[in-house]
This record gives C-alpha cells, sequence and structure tokens, in this order.
C-alpha cells in the first residue's frame, strides 16, 4: 500500500475501495441531494488561482498598509528564485523529520528512510541513472566529490572542466582538487552559442586522456548544451567519465543527462523544495549510470535499500551503503562528509511527489516561455542575448555597455537583476544575467522591459 506522506500515489483509490465507496459524495450521504453545491463557487477571479498567486494577491492586498509590492526579483547566477509550496515546508517540518539527524539504526527509523528512499528513486528516475545517494551537503562541493569518484575509478589524475560552468563551482572544483594532485584544464566555450567548445573539448581528451569531462546544462550564461551526447561519445573513446551537472527543477522540459551518456549526474535542491534560505542549506544531488558496477562502492555517502524477512512477510528499510569515515569506513572513507541534508532531501522527494511528471513538464514549459517571451522582446528595448545562437532556458545572458548603470537603476526602481559577470569573465563585462521563473508573470517580464526602455531612451513602436 503506497505512503501517506506520497500525494500522486494511489491513496484515495485504496481507501475509496476499502470503504465501499464510488464516490467521494458517498461520504456525505446525510446531507440531502437538493442543498448540495453542483457548480463551481463563484469566488476569486472568474478562474482558479495557484497556491502561489494566491499568497501574491494576498501580499499585494496587504502591502498598501505599508509599502508598494515590489515584483520578484530576477537574480540568478545559480540561485533562483523558485515557489516552494505550503504542504512541503508542512510535511518537513514533522518532528519525526524536522529533529532527525542520520539514523544510525534504521530498523527503529523506518519513516526517514523510507522517505530517502523515496528521494533516491525519484532522482534516479528524474536523472535517468540507476543509483542516486541520499544525500550530499550542495551542488557545489557534490561536483567537487564526483571529481574525486571519478579519479578513484579511472586511476587518471587530470579532469577537463568546460569553463563555461558556474565560476563558483569550478573554483571549489579546483580546491577539492589540487591538494591530492588533481589537474584541472578548462575548455572554452563558442562565442556565438555560448556552448562548451567541442573541438576544444575532443582535442584536450585525445591529448590528457582525463579522468573526466565537466559540463553544466543549462550553463552558467543560461545556455543550453545540446551536444552532450557527442561529448559522451568522445569522452568515452577516451577512456573517461562524462561528468554533467544540472538543476532537477528543469528536468521537466529537457532529456535526462543519464540518457543522453552521462556517466555521473549533479544537481542542487534549491529549486525543489529547498528555496534560497540565504544561499543555503539545500541538499546535493549524486547519481551514477553504472552497468559494470565500477562506480557503486566508490560512491559518497550512504544509500538506503529495500528488503524483506526471510519468510517474506515483512518488508523494510535499510543502510545497504555507508561509505564515512564516521561509520564503518574509518580511513577508507570515500567522503570526509560527516552528515548531509536529510531535510532538504526529504523536502525535494515531497516537493517532487506533489507535482508528479506532469506537473514538473508543465512546470518546466512554463519557464521556457517565459524565457524566450524575455529573449524575443529584448530587442524592443536596446538590449540584446549575449550569445545569439544559444538556446536559453530560465536564465539569460544579456549585454550592453551600459550595463552597471542599468543594473543600478532598475536598483532603484526596486527591480533586481543580476549578478554582474565581469569579475568572472573579464572579456565579458559587459554583460548581466536575467533569471525568469514560474514565480514571474507577463506582467512582470513587461515592467522589467518597460524600466530597460525608460532608461535607455527607446522610442516606442
Amino acid at each position: 500500500m503506497p505512503h501517506p506522506w506520497i500525494p500522486n500515489s494511489y491513496i484515495k483509490e485504496i481507501l475509496m475501495r476499502e470503504l465501499g465507496v464510488s464516490s467521494i459524495l458517498d461520504l456525505f450521504n446525510d446531507i440531502p441531494r437538493e442543498l448540495l453545491l453542483k457548480r463551481e463557487l463563484n469566488v476569486g477571479y472568474g478562474l482558479p488561482l495557484t497556491e502561489y498567486q494566491l499568497v501574491r494577491r494576498f501580499n499585494e492586498i496587504m502591502s498598501r498598509n505599508s509599502y508598494s509590492f515590489k515584483i520578484p526579483p530576477f537574480l540568478g547566477g545559480g540561485m533562483c528564485y523558485h515557489y516552494v509550496p505550503a504542504v512541503v515546508r508542512h510535511i518537513a517540518g514533522r518532528s519525526e523529520f524536522y529533529t532527525a539527524y542520520t539514523p544510525y539504526q534504521p530498523e527503529i527509523s523506518q519513516g526517514i528512510t523510507q522517505a530517502l528512499f523515496e528521494y533516491q528513486s525519484m532522482m534516479a528516475d528524474l536523472y535517468g541513472v540507476d543509483v542516486v545517494n541520499a544525500s550530499m551537503y550542495n551542488g557545489s562541493t557534490t561536483l567537487a566529490e564526483a571529481v574525486r569518484l571519478a579519479v578513484r575509478v579511472t586511476g587518471r589524475r587530470s579532469i577537463v572542466v568546460a569553463k563555461n560552468i558556474h565560476p563558483e563551482f569550478a573554483e571549489v572544483v579546483r580546491t577539492w582538487s589540487e591538494p591530492v594532485g588533481i589537474s584541472i584544464h578548462g575548455v572554452s566555450y563558442e562565442r556565438e552559442t555560448g556552448q562548451v567548445d567541442l573541438a576544444e573539448v575532443e582535442d584536450s581528451l585525445r591529448k590528457l586522456k582525463p579522468a573526466a569531462v565537466v559540463v553544466q546544462t543549462p550553463n552558467f550564461f543560461g545556455v543550453v548544451e545540446q551536444e552532450l551526447s557527442k561529448i559522451s561519445e568522445v569522452a568515452h573513446e577516451s577512456g573517461s567519465l562524462l561528468i554533467v551537472y544540472q538543476d532537477p527543477i528543469l528536468l521537466g522540459v529537457l532529456e535526462a543527462p543519464g540518457k543522453l551518456g552521462a556517466d555521473i549526474v549533479v544537481g542542487d535542491t534549491a529549486s525543489v523544495g529547498s528555496g534560497l534560505n540565504f544561499g543555503g542549506p539545500t541538499a546535493g544531488v549524486l547519481g551514477i549510470k553504472d552497468p559494470e558496477g565500477r562506480l557503486l562502492k566508490q560512491l559518497p555517502g550512504r544509500l538506503i535499500g529495500y528488503t524483506k524477512t526471510l519468510d517474506n512477510s515483512e518488508g523494510g528499510y535499510i543502510m545497504v551503503l555507508q561509505t564515512r569515515e564516521q561509520h564503518i569506513r574509518r580511513e577508507r572513507a570515500t567522503s570526509n562528509i560527516t552528515t548531509n541534508s536529510s531535510l532538504e532531501a526529504i523536502k525535494a522527494a515531497v516537493y517532487l511527489a506533489l507535482l508528479g511528471s506532469e506537473g514538473l513538464r508543465r512546470l518546466g514549459e512554463a519557464i521556457a516561455g517565459r524565457t524566450q517571451y524575455l529573449v524575443d522582446r529584448l530587442s524592443e528595448v536596446g538590449v540584446e542575448p549575449a550569445f545569439e545562437g544559444g538556446v536559453y532556458l530560465r536564465e539569460v545572458l544579456i549585454k550592453h555597455p551600459d550595463i552597471v548603470k542599468i543594473r543600478n537603476y532598475l536598483k532603484s526602481q526596486g527591480v533586481y537583476i543580476g549578478p554582474l559577470i565581469g569579475r568572472f569573465y573579464p572579456d565579458l563585462s559587459d554583460c548581466g544575467l536575467v533569471c525568469v521563473t514560474e514565480m514571474h508573470s507577463r506582467e512582470d517580464i513587461d515592467t522589467l522591459l518597460e524600466l530597460l526602455k525608460q532608461f535607455l531612451g527607446v522610442a516606442r513602436p
């Protein structure tokens, strides 16, 4: 029987069958039928509002008492503003989840171990891989763990990293790699599309024979990498692994990296239930495509499994892999992670179960539609995407000589974009990121465009 914590299960149908009713209305037979309302309530704005729309409308009304309502920020650069449904925080706030630490005795922690098992299962399905652990600290350190994993498995001491991944992620990878003798080699991006330069990747693989190639999609510029299958092919020809960093919330519209040839996948739960939290905490997602069984025993962290009693009468959840030094591995541990972000992982499981595959697809389409609307209208206000040949999703790198003044002006109007990326890429000092998510309405984007038009003095069409 599905667990009641998983809203997308068939619990409703099972309960109705057990109760012997064919309709929910059968539970209200004591109410005369003529008193039952047989139409939609005539409330609201002529159509059902989503939870976020309702919260936002409420805040708009309440804000009249103090200050004018500000539109959601267009800030991005790795941490984007997504909505966290109230039920996610409500379930995660239950005492058995909220106060629980590592389940050292899983036999008496079946609730949390089942929740982590469901997290692993949903994430593995979403990323198209065989196994996802439960879990890591955050996206950046998980990427560093993935690099160390690739080095242990292949025995090679160099890594090729695309220069268009998040520069702070790259810095964390470097911090974790250089002290143990792992060399990092960067490969450039195409000036027309913003994608990683495939020819340079092939050349680096041929010359260096690295442990792995690291790419991110959409990359730091917001551009979707469209050659993952080809990168996987050339990486495997040289005996290297492919590591792909990808945000889970976008996998409703993008193909799973595991299905495109990624050996190791990495992500972060900030967008799927954790929220921004001033930059953390979140949970790091780490999964492997491992048909030959090479990677599993080198996977850091822990895995939750399901087993049955000898007579098959009962089932239970256990920790089947514990590679941390504070468990049984000691000096042979594959990671010095002393705990993990279980609460954030459970939030992600609740979020994904709540939306389901169809909800995640519709959410991705909403984000893609908003992104394309912004890209299509930028030229009207005298601003252009930095990479005209790139396919953007959620974040758009815009270019203008006065980008610093533009950002400051928008800030003075209560509208926030950013970050400016000149501090990471001196050759892109006239560029800044703009992030659009399901939190932004068409009117929000129009407000941003109108302010840009005002500042730049572009004539109205």
